[in-house]
């Protein structure tokens, strides 16, 4: 079973939903123009590792990127939920590190492909102890950080999204029905970049938690 921990319990994981350039910043420096409406694109839930855990680059890529996430822990079914009613559907947080084979997602693109293997490797997903939501009275005011080898990559605050929480599970939801267990991830900030095996990824968010993985 893949799971998120949850105040020592296991939540079993459903699917990860994941959006894509949610933050300004982060769109300019991959050159792409920011959405007007929440997009996203799905991993799967096998590619979920925990703290202390390793990412593998695969040998089909020699570029792989982090990205820092803060990620939404689904604990009510629901379609069409309105947004006024979405934050009855959270049941907490969590730090995610969205890992992807930048190469291959490029190649992928160029070739008006999709880009599913870039994104969907096994341990492409680490993720955080999850915090119960009545603890984090804001996900909008958060510092996000990471860093790489105790070097600062990225760094901003998640009230710097363009959409909110409830927003985004509005839109999905409007997609695809919600079920417990399903994890949003809510797009990185600026300062995504390459890592390499044996470094070591150190990524947190305020009042949420921290996660610390390998590479190799």
């Amino acid at each position: 079973m893949t799971f998120v921990v949850m105040e020592g319990k296991r939540v079993e994981a459903g699917k990860l939903i994941c959006l894509l350039r949610s933050y300004r910043a982060h769109a300019e420096e991959m050159g792409s123009a920011a959405p007007e409406r929440p997009e996203f694109f799905l991993k799967p839930r096998t590619s979920i590792i925990h703290d202390g855990g390793e990412i593998v680059i695969p040998p089909e890529s020699s570029d792989v990127h982090h990205e820092v996430e803060l990620a939404v822990i689904i604990g009510k079914a629901g379609a069409r939920i309105p947004a006024g009613r979405a934050m009855e559907h959270v049941l907490g947080y969590a730090v995610m590190i969205d890992v992807t084979a930048r190469d291959l997602q490029a190649r992928a693109k160029k070739a008006g492909k999709p880009w599913a293997a870039a994104k969907g490797y096994d341990t492409f997903a680490p993720i955080s102890e999850a915090v119960p939501a009545a603890r984090v009275p804001n996900p909008h005011a958060l510092e996000i950080w990471l860093k790489v080898n105790g070097e600062q990559r990225q760094r901003s605050c998640t009230g710097r999204l363009m959409y909110s929480v409830a927003e985004i599970i509005s839109h999905v939801s409007g997609v695809m029905s919600l079920e417990p267990g399903d994890i949003i991830a809510t797009g990185t900030p600026e300062g995504v970049g390459r890592i390499v095996s044996g470094d070591t990824v150190e990524a947190g968010i305020e009042g949420v938690g921290r996660l610390k993985v390998r590479v190799r």
